[in-house]
């Protein structure tokens, strides 16, 4: 039997990492993607593409086509219908602008959505516990959480998981059958990307093709039916940065007020940004 994980996959890029990083690892995956009126609901449908992706690549493979053959991941949407308007949060539908600038400036604090990942973590823990009751066997959940969430998201510390933990193995029989996996917990952005490279060469995916299936902005933009990224917004300009380090352009569409935009105008401004923080 292959090792269990369940992934709460937000379609961005650090869970979309962790996603490959699992299959790599040789994990079968059941990936949980939640709608909670957020603004930036184009990272669903990233996720489903994604996920869409790989099952078709994984299709074309053979043992002879990639490193390892991965098994088929497991994808589901959970609808938090009626949240949003009872939530104070510039990232949900009805709350104020999102900010623009570096993770590090104060305002950015206007993102957060409250207890947002003890929502998601109470239901994927209900998930995990029932494959591992299901299977008989121990099951790990995985998350993106990384050193550069820290400062901003309370709900990223690993204080907050070892508290929550503790909460779930007091509530439930068995619950020690689960276990939590954060490979990035101590990296950053750079390093999720850097290891998505690796994760793709071995798994026989493209890597351009990975990462336009994802979303990190949280203001992204429709120009006739087509979303783009928004590159001003501190999730964007610390996705920028990683793709920066690493050399590369990023695959992912960019825009602003003025309609789309090259990589070149994207790379110069997050540089601008990262000079004056």
């Amino acid at each position: 039997m292959n090792k269990q994980a369940v992934l709460s996959l937000s379609g961005g890029m650090d869970s979309s990492t962790v996603l490959l990083r699992l299959l790599a690892d040789g994990y079968e995956v059941t990936a949980l993607s939640f709608d909670y009126g957020q603004k930036h609901r184009v990272e669903l449908d990233r996720a489903q593409a994604l996920v869409n992706y790989i099952n078709k690549e994984r299709l074309s493979l053979t043992p002879k086509g990639a490193t390892e053959y991965y098994p088929k991941v497991k994808y589901g949407t959970i609808k938090l219908d009626g949240l949003a308007p009872m939530l104070n949060s510039a990232l949900v539908e009805g709350g104020d602008e999102v900010p623009e600038g570096h993770y590090e400036q104060e305002n950015m604090k206007e993102t957060v959505v409250p207890n947002r990942n003890k929502i998601f973590s109470s239901l994927i823990q209900a998930v995990a516990l029932s494959i591992a009751n299901e299977k008989n066997t121990n099951v790990h959940i995985a998350m993106g959480i990384h050193a550069g969430d820290h400062a901003i998201y309370p709900d990223c510390r690993q204080e907050f998981r070892d508290a929550d933990y503790t909460a779930f193995t007091e509530g439930n029989w068995d619950a020690g059958r689960v276990s939590y996996v954060t490979p990035y917990l101590n990296g950053d952005k750079f390093d999720i990307l850097k290891d998505g490279g690796e994760c793709c060469t071995k798994l026989g995916l493209d890597f351009n093709k990975v990462y336009a299936n994802t979303n990190t902005s949280y203001k992204p933009i429709n120009i006739n039916d087509k979303w783009y990224s928004d590159y001003k917004s501190a999730s964007s300009v610390e996705r920028v940065e990683a793709f920066i380090k690493l050399g590369k352009p990023d695959p992912v569409e960019y825009a602003d007020a003025s309609g789309p935009v090259g990589w070149d105008t994207v790379e110069q401004h997050v540089k601008e940004v990262l000079e004056n923080a």
